[in-house]
This record gives C-alpha cells, sequence and structure tokens, in this order.
C-alpha cells in the first residue's frame, strides 16, 4: 500500500512538452509511472513518442481526464503560469496536484491553493520533488533507482534531503516519500502526511524531515504526541546556520530562538520523536528503532 500515489494512479503532465516537462516524463515512464497524457493547449491533439510509449497531449486538464481518467496531475509550468494551471486542474476535479514549480508568487500560492481546498483537490507543493511510492509510481523528479519497496514512509521539506535519506536507507526501502516543499505556503503539511502513514497499514515507521524556519516542525511535533502511535525518527536541516542571517529556502525565517533547528528539536524530542543531526545520524536512528522493534 502507499500514501496518495499508487500503481493504479493515472498521470497528466501540464507543461509535458517543455523542457523539464519532457526530461521528467521520460524517467517517470522509465520507472513504471502510468503517465497518460500531457496538456498544452498550443499543442493538443499531438502525440509526443517517448521510448517506452507515445504520450497524447491534450488541449485542457478536463480534456485528458475524460479521454484517460486520469486523477493526478504534475505540473512543470514557469511560475507566472503557475497559478491558472493548478486552479484549472481544481476545477476540472482531479484529486491530486503535484507542483513541481518553484519561484512562485506566495500570493498566487494562497490564490490556488484556496480553490482547489473549495474543489477537493489535494496540492503537495509548490517549489517540491513531488512523491514517490517504490515499485509502483512516482510522480515528479525524485529518483526512482535509489531505493525499493518498504515499510518507511518519509515526509520532507527539502528535495535533497529526500533523496540522501531514501539512499542511506536503501535496503530497507519506502512505502511512499513525500516531498512537501519547503515555500512559507504549501498545499500538504507534515501533519498531512503523518495522518495518511499512521493509517497506512503498510507503513511501519515514519521519518520527518524539516529545516529552519517557520513553525511546522512544532505543530507536527504537537500532533505525534497527541495522535501518532507508530515511531517517528525526525531531521531537522540547519543546525549549523548562522544566527541573524537568511538561509535556504524562502520558508527558512528564524526570530530569535523560534524556528531554530535546536527549538525543533526540542519539540521534536519531547513528543518522543528521536532527532538525528545529520542524516547518516537520523538513518542509524531508523535501524535501531526498528531492531528494537519498538
Amino acid at each position: 500500500m502507499a500514501i496518495h500515489l499508487t500503481k493504479e494512479s493515472k498521470i497528466l503532465v501540464q507543461g509535458m512538452t517543455g523542457g523539464e516537462g519532457m526530461k521528467h516524463t521520460r524517467r517517470m515512464l522509465a520507472a513504471g509511472t502510468n503517465v497518460v497524457g500531457g496538456v498544452n493547449p498550443r499543442k493538443a491533439g499531438r502525440t509526443v513518442d517517448f521510448p517506452d510509449r507515445p504520450v497524447p497531449v491534450f488541449g485542457s486538464v478536463a480534456e485528458g481526464m475524460d479521454a484517460t481518467g486520469a486523477d493526478v496531475t504534475v505540473v512543470f509550468v514557469p511560475p507566472a503560469f503557475t497559478k491558472a494551471a493548478v486552479t484549472e486542474a481544481a476545477d476540472a476535479g482531479i484529486g491530486l496536484a503535484v507542483v513541481i514549480t518553484e519561484g512562485v508568487p506566495v500570493h498566487d500560492s494562497v490564490a490556488f491553493l484556496d480553490r482547489a481546498r473549495k474543489r477537493g483537490t489535494r496540492v503537495i507543493g509548490p517549489n517540491c520533488p513531488g512523491l514517490i511510492s517504490p515499485g509502483q509510481s512516482g510522480a515528479g523528479i525524485i529518483p526512482a533507482d535509489i531505493t525499493k519497496p518498504g515499510r518507511i514512509g518519509l515526509v520532507s521539506k527539502s528535495g535533497t534531503l529526500t533523496y540522501q535519506l531514501m539512499y542511506e536507507l536503501r535496503d530497507i526501502g519506502f512505502s511512499t516519500c513525500v516531498g512537501i516543499g519547503g515555500d512559507p505556503v504549501v498545499g500538504t503539511t507534515h501533519i498531512d502526511c503523518l495522518t495518511a502513514f499512521q493509517k497506512d497499514p503498510e507503513t511501519d515507521l515514519i521519518v520527518l524531515i524539516g529545516e529552519i524556519g517557520g513553525d511546522a516542525e512544532e505543530r507536527a511535533a504537537a500532533y505525534i504526541r497527541d495522535h501518532v502511535t507508530k515511531p517517528v525518527v525526525g531531521y531537522i536541516a540547519g543546525f549549523t546556520a548562522p544566527e541573524g542571517r537568511t538561509m535556504g529556502h524562502a520558508g527558512a525565517i528564524v526570530s530569535g530562538t523560534s524556528g531554530t533547528a535546536r527549538a525543533k528539536q526540542q519539540a521534536l524530542e519531547a513528543a518522543g520523536v528521536r532527532v538525528g543531526r545529520t542524516p547518516t545520524e537520523t538513518a542509524r536512528h531508523v535501524l535501531a528503532v526498528l531492531d528494537s522493534g519498538a
């Protein structure tokens, strides 16, 4: 089993005929993802011949859904057009929109996330690597060849750290890995994924990756304390970040002691989460928890 994405998922790619869309559609197909169409109003009716199979291009998300039964869209469009793309997908009734685009204006994100919520569309991102259920499907840019299917669930703000923990724990494997993105406003949160992993009978342990800035990890810690019975191991990026300097993602805003790596570590540990100071130490914590049967 997996969360949000399975081998049954049928995926459209908005922006498939652009450079990034073409490259990552090719990679998704090679990994076994069921990409059923692209969306580009200017190229509707054409077919793109990928090495694995030809993929039709539709003029709209609604047209693609009607023709293929698609229930997921992956968005590879420039920031200026992302609001329109996600709004179109939500209005068409798509179940999941994975927004890879970075540099989306925050006011645009607020607007399309509100529209998606009202239409019942889950959004992952923006500014995220997407998600992958190893051995089943991948939507986005997460490499499919660095891990295998297993019983660890992973939710992360950081794309790079998602890949690193997947590699560190490749011999154990993952049910689903979700990169939620590091922008100040995102569609799917740590708590959303914790809820789904808690309910998933084939996820035995959850890895939570956060970073300095904001209070998402502190809120996740409170949720873990009250609602999560499965073991959780955490990692917070930014222990060595210098004080008083803007760092990394747009969401990495630190005020005083609030939002620091240390504050997040303390909140998570108070909720019973083992927190590593490096990705490798975090992987060791995962192995220790699994060996102990806790």
